[in-house]
C-alpha cells in the first residue's frame, strides 16, 4: 500500500479543492503507470502547513516571503 505525503504552504497560498483532487489523481496514476501500484490501495496525503509552522534557511516562510516582497 504506497501512501505519499505532500506538503505545501497553506494560508493564502494553500492549493484549491481542484488543485488538490488534481494532485491526488495525478499521483495515484503516476504510482500506477511507474511501479504498477494499484489505485485502490494508494494513498495520498496533502498536508497544508502554516508559513510560521515551515522554516527554509532558519526562517519561516513568512519572514522570508516578506522579505522577498520588500526588495
Amino acid at each position: 500500500m504506497p501512501y505519499v505525503n505532500i506538503k505545501v504552504t497553506g494560508g493564502s497560498e494553500a492549493p484549491t479543492q481542484e488543485q488538490k483532487v488534481e494532485l491526488i489523481t495525478g499521483v495515484t496514476e503516476l504510482l500506477k503507470r511507474v511501479l504498477n501500484k494499484n489505485p485502490a490501495t494508494t494513498v495520498v496525503v496533502i498536508d497544508e502547513v502554516e508559513m510560521d509552522n515551515w522554516g527554509i534557511g532558519g526562517e519561516t516562510v513568512t519572514s522570508l516571503r516578506r522579505k522577498k516582497g520588500s526588495r
